[in-house]
């Protein structure tokens, strides 16, 4: 497949929730080009709405000029932009009837079963999404417990609204959220939650789901291996035979709050031309993501990337912000260095061995299996056993959770000498200014 090459590339198109090589490309950027993107809120608008596939709307595949399989690609978070003026959001209770194996991907009209039913929207509340075919009510979705967030110009902080102002933004919703030319989602303000009202909180926009794409079609919202569970001898087009085939994932659904402006992500390449995708943006969240669901968002990025040839990592690193990383994993500053040589002198060591911060994504059924994914990709990118593994992100970095039950980022201060060996180093150089 041929595609012109550009050096900047502005993509406003969106799959119906799946990842993989099936899917329609976006174009082709340039090894050391521009994206950019104006992407729909992911989870509970395509959640809503049955004709998804996946639990998300997110970018057709980028295509990046040179990238092959066994290489790696660094995307560099230069902008994120909340473009939604408002959200809702919550916990969430399924609907009987309006799924088969996974109410995120199986839909089905509860009324005359029709699979993936075209839907339209009538009135607001959680009983406006109708079959298109028969009239029920086709959404899998609605709210155990829900409340709507209005933001200020600056999207700087939110307000939780009561009904007056979550039925005001309900009656606007395409409006309010923003929804690209051609995004094909319901808008979850519709469904006008109003609980917790009077709650101010910060924001800090972020990417929930960003990477590259699978040599497997999976819903883009499984692209995990917790979420990605769910399709392990599920009955429908996606199912898995085992865990085994799930190693195909490409773990782009991270949800970590630290993949925000200045951070560097760098993803396996599992296809030609690595087929970068993005959508999900949060205006905030918690560690953790605890009701498995946050602020999503209509948004803007602009992502810079670049292919580093012959690295085959299986899933993601992560260069966060240095003020996301945990105290212990920073960069070590010179003050640091000329006490290490002291100490050094004092005690025989013959050198300080110089080192930088990496976070390593790992992913599973629960958080014990993520970690234990987590060292095993350590392992095999920094040629460590599992105990140097544990022993120096114990002794300089830590273990964080980006999502309940399995997403976690594993920090460690690695030896610089290692990241040579790989090719990372002028990678990690670069993003800590060392």
């Amino acid at each position: 497949m041929s595609q012109q090459i550009q050096e900047e590339l502005d993509v406003d198109r969106f799959t119906l929730g799946l990842v993989g090589p099936e899917q329609e490309w976006a174009g082709t950027v340039a090894d050391g080009g521009t994206v950019r993107t104006h992407t729909p809120p992911a989870c509970w608008g395509p959640m809503i709405t049955p004709e998804f596939r996946g639990g998300h709307e997110v970018t057709r595949p980028i295509r990046v000029e040179n990238a092959e399989p066994g290489d790696a690609l660094v995307v560099r978070i230069k902008d994120v932009e909340v473009t939604s003026v408002a959200t809702s959001t919550g916990s969430m209770a399924e609907r009987e009837g309006a799924f088969g194996d996974d109410p995120f991907v199986d839909h089905r009209c509860p009324g005359c079963g029709t699979e993936w039913p075209e839907s339209v929207v009538e009135g607001i509340g959680e009983e406006s999404i109708k079959c298109a075919e028969c009239g029920a009510n086709a959404s899998s979705f609605g709210f155990e417990f829900g409340y709507t967030v209005a933001f200020d110009d600056d999207r700087s902080v939110g307000l939780t609204v009561g009904d007056e102002g979550a039925t005001d933004l309900a009656e606007r919703a395409d409006e309010a959220m923003a929804l690209p030319e051609h995004s094909r989602q319901h808008p979850i303000l519709l469904y006008k939650p109003d609980e917790i009202p009077g709650t101010l909180g910060h924001l800090r926009p972020f990417i929930g789901n960003i990477g590259t794409t699978p040599p497997r079609e999976l819903p883009d919202s499984h692209n995990a291996g917790d979420f990605g569970q769910f399709l392990i001898g599920a009955g429908h087009d996606w199912g898995l035979p085992d865990e085994e085939a799930l190693a195909d994932r490409t773990d782009g659904h991270m949800d970590s709050n630290d993949v925000r402006p200045g951070a560097t992500l760098i993803c396996p390449v599992k296809v030609d031309g690595a087929g970068l995708y993005v959508g999900d943006l949060h205006a905030n969240q918690g560690d953790g993501e605890l009701s498995l669901h946050t602020t999503d968002v209509s948004g803007r990025t602009e992502l810079e990337v670049e292919v580093i040839k012959g690295l085959d990592i299986d899933g993601p690193l992560l260069l966060p912000n240095e003020a996301d990383l945990p105290p212990i994993a920073k960069p070590y500053t010179d003050a640091d260095r000329e006490t290490g040589a002291e100490l050094a002198d004092q005690y025989g060591v013959d050198e300080v061995v110089d080192a930088a911060p990496i976070q390593v994504i790992g992913s599973g059924a629960t958080i014990n299996d993520a970690t234990d994914n987590a060292f095993d990709r350590a392992g095999t990118l920094l040629d460590m056993t599992e105990g140097e593994v544990r022993a120096r992100c114990t002794f300089s970095g830590g273990v964080e959770i980006a999502r309940l039950p399995g997403v976690v980022q594993l920090s460690m201060l690695a030896p610089m000498e290692k990241l040579a060996a790989v090719g990372l180093a002028d990678t990690v150089r670069a993003q800590y200014d060392l």
